[in-house]
């Protein structure tokens, strides 16, 4: 039975503010670092088979992050091209709040099979979803049956992964939220996968609360409260 983390990146500048996408050299930022040395602390005791990433920075400073404590038992990290994030094609780099406002918006929460992002590099969610479901599955087979490996990728793409391994159509990925560095974790077996763990951030309930900032301007509030927010969004 091989057992899968998928981990989110970090907190980038943009997070839950532009649609970031596959924009190049996008970095943690300190909040973002100071996530992943938290992930990377609670999974130090986890012996890894492999530590496999989205070639995007934001993804590989994450990797790198997590694979560091590892110095009795260094892992490589190695890139995945099929694990690389969404392309929003000319969303990408807009302010999520504008992006609120556009007809796709609303295909995008409740018919996301029927999604092909507009313009140059656009891509097709059930595209995404083939290209990591079958990334996920080549490595199951690479590293064998007993293997724990990690997979750091993009909220999209996890959320894509984790409807698959539960059977749910693609349209109802967007009932599921991953943070940014959450661990979610998959347990394949030859029959069925098993979703032992989802978005865990191994913090207090608290953050399970909505904070109370009436100020506050999010994609979410432009488009209401029950739209999930493209690319993922900022976490609690």
């Amino acid at each position: 039975m091989t057992l899968v983390l998928l981990v989110r990146h970090g907190l980038t500048a943009g997070t839950g503010k532009v649609l970031t996408g596959r924009a190049p050299g996008i970095a943690l930022d300190d909040r973002g670092r100071d996530q992943a040395q938290s992930v990377a602390a609670r999974l130090a005791g986890v012996p890894l088979d492999a530590i496999v990433t989205s070639p995007l920075r934001r993804c590989r400073e994450t990797a790198q992050e997590i694979a560091a404590p590892r110095n009795g038992h260094p892992v490589a990290v190695q890139e995945e091209e099929r694990l690389a994030e969404v392309g929003y094609g000319s969303w990408t780099g807009q302010p999520l709040r504008r992006l609120a406002r556009e007809p796709l918006w609303q295909v995008v929460q409740h018919h996301l099979s029927a999604v092909r992002f507009p313009g140059e590099g656009g891509e097709a969610m059930a595209d995404v979803q083939h290209r990591a479901v079958s990334a996920i599955r080549d490595w199951n087979a690479r590293l064998g049956k007993d293997a724990v490996y990690l997979v750091c990728s993009h909220g999209d793409v996890i959320k894509s992964v984790i409807a698959d391994s539960l059977g749910l159509h693609l349209d109802l990925c967007q009932r599921i939220q991953v943070d940014p560095c959450s661990v979610t974790a998959i347990r394949y077996t030859p029959l069925r996968p098993f979703l032992v763990r989802m978005n865990d951030v191994g913090g207090s309930v608290q953050g399970l609360v909505p904070a109370k900032h009436p100020a506050r301007t999010t994609a979410v509030k432009a488009a209401g409260q029950g739209d999930a927010v493209v690319g993922g969004g900022a976490g609690g």
